[in-house]
C-alpha cells in the first residue's frame, strides 16, 4: 500500500485535500485579515510564470499595460445602475482619511476626517477607466483603444476558500473601446480565444468555451464568455471570463467620438480577466495525494536537484557535481525558454527536501549521492508518475549527461502527460440527459462527483429563466455555459419542454 506524503486523500476529503496541499507544498497561508492570504514564493512563482506567459500573449494581440487606482469614486459607480446592483454587496468602501486615539488605548476614525466622497477599494475597474476612455477618445481616430492592467481588486466574499473567492485576488483585466459593435464583439471573442489557447497551452488545463447564460452575465454586460475547468471532483470552475459591454458603460460615462462623417457616435466596450483563481484550478485539476503537480511551463523551477549531502569533507566535490549539472540543465531550452534549474543546498535531509518537492509539485526531481557521482549518473523522479506498479517510488537512475540531453524532452512529456490525463476526464466527465428526471437522478445526493451534464434548452429569459435558475438551485446546481463547438439543438428543452434553440452546460461548481 502507497503511503501518500499528504495527510489526507481526495477520495476521503476533497475539500480538506486541497487546504492540505496549500498548506504542504508551501503555497499560501492565512494573513489575519479574514479572507486575504499571503501568497508565499512558491505560489507566487507560479503566478509570476502566468503573468509572464499571458501578458506575453495580450500584448502580441496589441494591448499595452497601465495601471489605474486602486480607489474608485462611489459616484462612479452610482453612473451605472446594473453595474453597482451587481456588486454592492462585496463593496469595501473608505469614509475616512485620519485615525485618533479613543482615550481607551485604542484608534478610532477622527469624525473632522471624514471624505466628502466615499471611496471603494477597486472591485473591477470599467467605471474609472470609463471616465479616462471618455477623456482619450473624440475622433474615429482615436479607436481602438485596447489596455491592460496587473492589480488586486476586492470583492468583500461572505464565504472564502484560499486562490478560489478571497477578498482580495490579483488579476489582469483587460478594457477596450471600439467604433462599432461589431469590433467589439470580436475583440470579446479575440480574447476568450486568447484564455482557451492558454489554458490549455500553458496550464494543461482543458476547458470548455463558451457564451454565459444571461443570468450569469457580468453586471452591465451584454453578452459573456468564459472558459470552464472540470476539478477532480466534477465540479466546474469558471477559469476566465470575456465581455461584450456594447454602449452600455459608454452611455453612463460618456465615451463618445465623431465618426468620420462628423456624427457623434457611442463607442462599444469590452472587459475581460484571468485571476489567481487559476492557481485554485491548478491544484484541483493537477493535484494527487502527494501534493501539487505543476505543468512545467508555469513551474517556477522546473528542474531541481537534491544532493545527499552527510555534513562531510566529501560533500564538496558531489556539490560541484550537482552544480556543473545545474549549469549543464540552465543552458538548454525546454518549452521554447531556458531551462529552469535550480540546485537545493539547505541543510536539511535529503529525504525531507526530495519530499519538499515533491509536494511542490516540481515536475522533475533529481537526487544525486556518493554512488551517483562515482558512476557518472543521478536519479530520476518524474512527478507525473511517481510510483512504479509494485507501489514503490518510480526513481530511475540515468547518466548524467543523458539526462541533459533528455531533459527538454522530458519536460514537453511532462506537460503533455498532464494536459492529456485532464483531458481525459474532462470528456469523460460530460453527459447528456434528455429531460429534467434524467438531469435530478444524475445528481442525486447519493452520486459521488457526478460531473456536468449537456442538455438541451430553449434559453428562455425574464421570469421563465428565474423558474430555471431556482429548479437548478434546489439541486445547488448553476448553468455553465453554451459551448462555442456545440453541435446544433435537436430536441426539446429539459426545462420548459420548448423547442431547444442551443446546448448548455448544467453541473455543480466553485
Amino acid at each position: 500500500m502507497i503511503k501518500h506524503a499528504l495527510p489526507v486523500t481526495r477520495e476521503a476529503d476533497f475539500a480538506a485535500w486541497y487546504q492540505s496541499v496549500i498548506a504542504e507544498a508551501d503555497m499560501a497561508e492565512e494573513s489575519g485579515v479574514r479572507g486575504c492570504m499571503v501568497i508565499r514564493p512558491w505560489g507566487y512563482g507560479i503566478w509570476e510564470r502566468i503573468q509572464r506567459l499571458l501578458d506575453d500573449r495580450i500584448k502580441a494581440t496589441g494591448h499595452e499595460n497601465c495601471y489605474f487606482p486602486v480607489f474608485i469614486p462611489l459616484s462612479y459607480f452610482e453612473q451605472e445602475a446594473a453595474h453597482v446592483e451587481g456588486f454592492a454587496k462585496e463593496m469595501a468602501v473608505v469614509t475616512h482619511h485620519r485615525l485618533i486615539a479613543d482615550g481607551k488605548g485604542g484608534l478610532v476614525p477622527d469624525p473632522e476626517a471624514k471624505l466628502e466622497e466615499p471611496l471603494v477599494v477597486r472591485p473591477t475597474s470599467e467605471t474609472v477607466i470609463g471616465h479616462a476612455f471618455a477623456r482619450w477618445v473624440q475622433s474615429w481616430r482615436d479607436l481602438p483603444v485596447l489596455i491592460n492592467q496587473w492589480a488586486n481588486v476586492v470583492r468583500w466574499e461572505m464565504r472564502t476558500r484560499m486562490f478560489l473567492r478571497t477578498a482580495e485576488f490579483l488579476w489582469q483585466e483587460g478594457h477596450t473601446a471600439h467604433a462599432s459593435a461589431e469590433e467589439a464583439r470580436e475583440e470579446t471573442l479575440r480574447m476568450l480565444e486568447v484564455y482557451r489557447d492558454f489554458a490549455e497551452s500553458d496550464l494543461a488545463l482543458p476547458v470548455v468555451a463558451g457564451e454565459k447564460p444571461e443570468n450569469e452575465r457580468f453586471p452591465g454586460a451584454v453578452a459573456t464568455y468564459s472558459i470552464e475547468a472540470m476539478m477532480q471532483d466534477g465540479k466546474a470552475l469558471q477559469a476566465g471570463t470575456s465581455h461584450f459591454l456594447g454602449t452600455n458603460f459608454a452611455s453612463a460615462q460618456n465615451i463618445r467620438f465623431q465618426n468620420n462623417a462628423g456624427e457623434l457616435e457611442l463607442a462599444n466596450t469590452t472587459s475581460w480577466g484571468v485571476s489567481t483563481r487559476t492557481i485554485g484550478a491548478l491544484i484541483m485539476v493537477h493535484g494527487d495525494d502527494d501534493g501539487m503537480r505543476v505543468p512545467p511551463r508555469v513551474a517556477p523551477w522546473q528542474v531541481v536537484i537534491v544532493p545527499m549531502l552527510r555534513d562531510t569533507p566529501e560533500d564538496e566535490p558531489l556539490v560541484a557535481y550537482c552544480r556543473a549539472l545545474q549549469q549543464a540543465l540552465a543552458r538548454q531550452s525546454a518549452l521554447g525558454e531556458p531551462l529552469r534549474a535550480l540546485l537545493d543546498l539547505k541543510p536539511v535531509k535529503s529525504t525531507t527536501k526530495r519530499w519538499g518537492w515533491v509536494k511542490k509539485g516540481a515536475p522533475l526531481v533529481i537526487e544525486v549521492g556518493g554512488r551517483d557521482m562515482a558512476a557518472g549518473n543521478v536519479s530520476l523522479i518524474r512527478r507525473d508518475r511517481l510510483y512504479r506498479a509494485d507501489g514503490k517510488l518510480d526513481s530511475v537512475a540515468m547518466p548524467r549527461d543523458a539526462l541533459v540531453a533528455g531533459a527538454p524532452a522530458l519536460l514537453e512529456a511532462v506537460q503533455q502527460a498532464l494536459y492529456e490525463e485532464a483531458a481525459a476526464r474532462l470528456r469523460a466527465g460530460i453527459t447528456p440527459a434528455a429531460d429534467w428526471a434524467a438531469v435530478a437522478a444524475h445528481f442525486a445526493p447519493e452520486v459521488r462527483n457526478p460531473g456536468w451534464l449537456e442538455v438541451q434548452w430553449a434559453r428562455p429569459t425574464g421570469a421563465a429563466l428565474d423558474a430555471v435558475v431556482e429548479k437548478l438551485k434546489a439541486l445547488k446546481l448553476t448553468l455553465r455555459n453554451a459551448p462555442s463547438n456545440q453541435a446544433p439543438a435537436d430536441g426539446t428543452c429539459v426545462f420548459t419542454d420548448a423547442p431547444a434553440v442551443e446546448r448548455v452546460l448544467v453541473g455543480r461548481a466553485y
